[in-house]
């Protein structure tokens, strides 16, 4: 009698998460969305329009202009493009031990991502918590400086993220800091290094207003001081680089009427300067 392959009792079939992806696809009007699949939460991530180049060349000129190649633009065209980069980031990531989200299926057009939480149950970000915990400057801080050894750990493995914002790092129910975006991979663009320290200076200047406005800039200098100490001798020389030609922020006012971004850029120079060199 020829043997039939069965699934075991009690154990269910595996979703057909190849067959969501493709019935869902076309119909989703957003880049990203998320869906309950039985009892799991999934996200489905569509390729978006295609980038122009011309925004790349406009940055990359003031990065120029400025002398910062670590803030060069890495240029994100969009499209099947980004899709087949997060893709293999977020393979090559997983690979290494490091917190990111499950590719369930691919096409190229789209992406099926496992939720880094619970079904249900958002993943905060650490922007989201440092912002609501603004009242509490010791728990600001907590969290900053978990971002900043995340970043660690992702650096230890031998590779860098792609946008290292606040946004982008995620708390996930056991407390660990998951990973998130992966659209473009600045490795291919920049050294090591450069990309490396790109990572701490995107973390540092989406983070260090939340510090100024709770109140734990100033506990935080001595943390980011030890922690640049610890830096490969690389890392730490595109860093100590990067902020001297970052010196003319000092003459911006903290002004709330300049707007977030350039608040973000006064804190970021503030935190990351050493108190002999601050106005």
């Amino acid at each position: 009698m020829p043997m039939t392959e069965t699934t075991p009792p009690g154990q269910a079939l595996a979703p057909d998460y190849a067959a969501f992806l493709q019935a869902h696809l076309a119909a989703q009007p957003a880049n990203v969305a998320h869906y309950t699949l039985e009892d799991e939460q999934v996200w489905l991530k569509k390729a978006g329009p295609r980038h122009g180049m011309w925004r790349y060349r406009v940055l990359g000129a003031l990065a120029g202009l400025a002398r910062l190649d670590v803030l060069r633009p890495v240029p994100n065209l969009g499209g099947q493009q980004a899709i087949a980069t997060e893709a293999r980031r977020l393979r090559d990531l997983r690979a290494r031990g490091l917190r990111v989200p499950l590719v369930l299926a691919e096409q190229p057009d789209g992406l099926l991502l496992h939720h880094l939480g619970r079904p249900g149950e958002p993943t905060p970000s650490l922007g989201d918590e440092m912002q609501a915990a603004l009242a509490r400057p010791a728990a600001v801080q907590a969290l900053w400086l978990q971002g900043l050894l995340a970043l660690d750990h992702v650096h230890a493995t031998g590779t860098c993220l792609s946008q290292a914002f606040a946004r982008n790092l995620v708390r996930c129910p056991d407390g660990v800091v998951g990973y998130i975006d992966f659209e473009d991979d600045p490795a291919a663009s920049l050294p090591l290094a450069h990309c490396q320290a790109r990572d701490v200076l995107c973390y540092v200047h989406s983070t260090a207003l939340y510090l100024r406005e709770s109140g734990a800039l100033e506990s935080a200098r001595p943390l980011w001081t030890a922690w640049l100490a610890q830096r490969s001798p690389a890392v730490r020389a595109v860093l100590e680089q990067s902020i001297g030609r970052m010196a003319w922020l000092r003459h911006l006012p903290q002004s709330r009427r300049l707007g977030r971004d350039l608040q973000r850029a006064r804190a970021a120079h503030d935190l990351l300067t050493p108190a002999s060199e601050r106005p």
